[in-house]
């Protein structure tokens, strides 16, 4: 059966990355988080006190210690740069306030989009982020848009920074995945938004098994349609 390329796209905590690693899973396809791709970028950025007039600095630390993921024994996703294991320093507060500025920089977005296009065509994809639909796949036979409630992803998020130990404020929270939203739209770069072909689906009081549900089967018609 031919493979196709789905694409995920939404604001903070809509659960794009979950859903697509279930159905990544479920599909036997490649799963690429792109967001956690940004957020190593920044990482680099703030370790070495580079802000956003030090594009050239960013690039070539990028260069001398690139990107990779792997898994650990339980399955989950590591995320490295260089052979540092950075899987959980990227979801610390002071990396998720800066990744918006990291992400619209042009330079840096050209390199990470030219790497998940590399990615992408050498089979099935499930790929997550804010632009996928739009720019990194424009061609993807598979495009959904997710969203929720600022209340709703909050409240993900705070449950999932309790889970891993993260010292995390509800009401904070909330400004901060606002703010994010509203920097993400409004970057002159790829900004945040659905592609005119993608499905919009709100996954406000939706379970991730009725988001999984929900993606899958659309995957199935589109694969249907093209064995028929």
């Amino acid at each position: 059966m031919k493979s196709i390329q789905i694409a995920i796209d939404g604001p903070a905590s809509s659960g794009k990355s979950t859903v697509a690693k279930i159905i990544a899973k479920a599909f036997d396809y490649t799963y690429l988080d792109t967001g956690a791709m940004y957020r190593a970028v920044t990482y680099l950025a703030l370790r070495h006190q580079l802000t956003q007039d030090d594009t050239a600095e960013i690039l070539s630390l990028l260069e001398e210690h690139p990107i990779a993921f792997g898994r650990n024994k339980e399955g989950e996703q590591l995320v490295f740069v260089g052979d540092v294991d950075i899987t959980h320093a990227i979801r610390e507060h002071q990396v998720t306030n800066n990744v918006s500025w990291v992400s619209a920089l042009a330079p840096i977005r050209e390199k990470l989009v030219d790497l998940q296009r590399k990615i992408a065509v050498q089979g099935g994809i499930v790929m997550d982020g804010r632009d996928i639909g739009t720019v990194v796949l424009p061609e993807a036979e598979l495009k959904v848009f997710l969203v929720a409630s600022v209340e709703e992803r909050a409240l993900r998020r705070f449950r999932e920074n309790q889970e891993k130990g993260i010292p995390t404020d509800l009401e904070r929270l909330k400004e901060e995945i606002a703010l994010r939203d509203y920097k993400d739209s409004t970057r002159a770069v790829s900004p945040l938004k659905a592609a005119d072909d993608a499905i919009t689906f709100d996954t406000t009081g939706v379970s991730i098994e009725g988001v999984v549900e929900f993606i899958s089967e659309k995957a199935k018609e589109i694969l249907d349609k093209q064995s028929n």
